[in-house]
C-alpha cells in the first residue's frame, strides 16, 4: 500500500508499505477512504518525541472494510466505519465503566494517513454507519474519528453546564472543537483564546462570545476582565505546554475544573494556584468509543459540523506539504486522500 511514512524529523514521504494484514481474529482491515494530520502527529514531525526508526503515521481515518478476521460478528466487509483513533475490546472493566481509553487490550490506530489501516477489536471499536456519506460530508464524520471527541471531552471534564462561562486554551482544531462542544452542553459565554484572525473567525461560528488575542497573563487578566473579576466556570485545556496549563488554571475560578486533553509535553501543573482556588483537573485521552453513540447521530443530521476546522484539503502523495502546512501555522488540519 501508499502509506505515509515519518523517517525522522521533518522528513515525510508517501511510499509503499507492507500492507497491514488480519493479525487476530477480532481484526479488521479497512480501505482508507479520508484521513488528516493531526496537530499531536506535529510532536514527532518537530523531533520533540524521539523518532526511534521509520514507521507509517496517521491515526484518524474513516473509510470501508476490506476483511474482517473470523471472531469478528458485528461488522462485516463493504461497511462504511468511523475508526476511532484508540481501538478497545468492549468488555473488559474498564470499557464497561465508559474508560475505553484506558481498556487492557488498548490499542491505537497506526496507518490513518495510508490507503489501508488495521483496527484491533473491530466488533468493539468500529462504529458501523448505516450507508456512507458521500464526499461532502466526509470531513464531518471524519472528525469523529479523533478531533471532534476530543473536544468534547475537554467540555464534558471541565464540567461545562447550561449557562456557564467557559475559557478554551487552545486554537488548534481540537481547541476549536471546544468551543463546539462547550456550545453544545450549553455555555453561555465561551471565551476563546486566540491570535489568528481565520481561527477566531471560526471559533465565532463555533460559538465563541468573546475572543482573547492574548496569551500567559494578559490573557488571565482579559478573562477577569470579561468576568467581571470572577473567572471562568469551566476551562478546556486544548495544547499540552506549561504555559497553556497555567494560562488555564489561572483563569479558572475558585471551585472550577480544568478539563485537559492537551497531550502534556514538559508540562508542570500549578498546584500552588489549584490548591489555593480549590480548582479541579480532568480529562486526558478521550474515550471516542464512549462518546459516539451520541455524536455521529448529531453530525449525521447537520446539528454538529465541525468540518470547518479541515481548511485544507490534499491527495494523500502530498502528506510532506500537509505536515509543512500545519507546522507553518498555514492550515488548521489537513484531510488528505488515499
Amino acid at each position: 500500500m501508499r502509506a505515509t511514512i515519518l523517517h525522522a524529523p521533518g522528513d515525510i514521504r508517501v511510499e509503499t508499505w507492507a500492507d497491514p494484514t488480519i493479525e487476530q481474529p477480532t481484526d479488521a482491515v479497512v480501505r482508507v477512504v479520508a484521513g488528516c494530520v493531526c496537530g499531536s502527529d506535529l510532536w514527532s514531525y518537530r523531533g520533540i518525541n524521539e523518532v526511534a526508526e521509520a514507521r507509517t503515521v496517521g491515526h484518524e481515518a474513516i473509510g470501508v472494510v476490506e476483511a474482517v478476521g473470523a471472531g469478528v460478528e458485528r461488522v462485516r466487509v463493504g461497511d462504511f466505519v468511523i475508526v476511532p483513533f484508540d481501538h478497545c475490546c468492549g468488555r473488559c472493566v474498564h470499557c464497561l465503566a465508559g474508560q475505553t481509553q484506558g481498556c487492557v487490550e488498548l490499542a491505537m490506530t497506526a496507518s490513518g494517513q495510508a490507503e489501508l489501516t488495521r483496527v484491533t477489536n473491530a466488533d468493539a471499536t468500529c462504529f458501523v454507519l448505516d450507508e456512507a456519506p458521500d464526499a461532502a460530508q466526509h470531513a464531518a464524520v471524519l472528525a469523529l474519528s479523533d478531533v471532534l471527541p476530543t473536544g468534547y471531552h475537554a467540555a464534558v471534564s471541565a464540567g461545562v453546564e447550561p449557562g456557564m462561562t467557559a475559557v478554551v486554551v487552545g486554537d488548534g482544531a481540537v481547541g476549536l472543537c471546544g468551543v463546539l462542544s462547550a456550545r453544545r452542553l450549553g455555555a453561555e459565554r465561551i471565551i476563546a483564546l486566540s491570535r489568528n484572525p481565520e481561527r477566531q473567525r471560526i471559533a465565532t461560528v463555533f460559538g465563541a462570545t468573546h475572543l482573547v488575542p492574548d496569551r500567559g497573563e494578559a490573557a488571565v487578566e482579559a478573562v477577569r476582565e470579561i468576568t467581571d473579576g470572577v473567572g471562568a466556570d469551566a476551562v478546556l485545556e486544548c495544547v499540552g505546554t506549561e504555559e497553556s496549563m497555567v494560562t488555564a488554571f489561572e483563569a479558572a475560578r475558585p471551585g472550577a475544573t480544568v478539563g485537559f486533553v492537551g497531550v502534556p509535553h514538559g508540562t508542570a501543573i500549578p498546584w500552588r494556584t489549584a490548591f489555593r482556588g480549590n480548582v479541579g483537573l480532568r480529562g486526558g485521552m478521550a474515550p471516542v468509543v464512549r462518546y459516539l453513540p451520541e455524536l455521529v447521530p448529531a453530525v449525521l443530521a447537520g446539528d454538529l459540523d465541525a468540518s470547518a476546522v479541515f481548511d485544507l484539503e490534499l491527495p494523500l502523495d502530498e502528506a510532506a506539504e500537509a505536515y509543512r502546512a500545519m507546522d507553518e501555522r498555514r492550515a488548521i488540519k489537513v484531510l488528505l486522500r488515499p
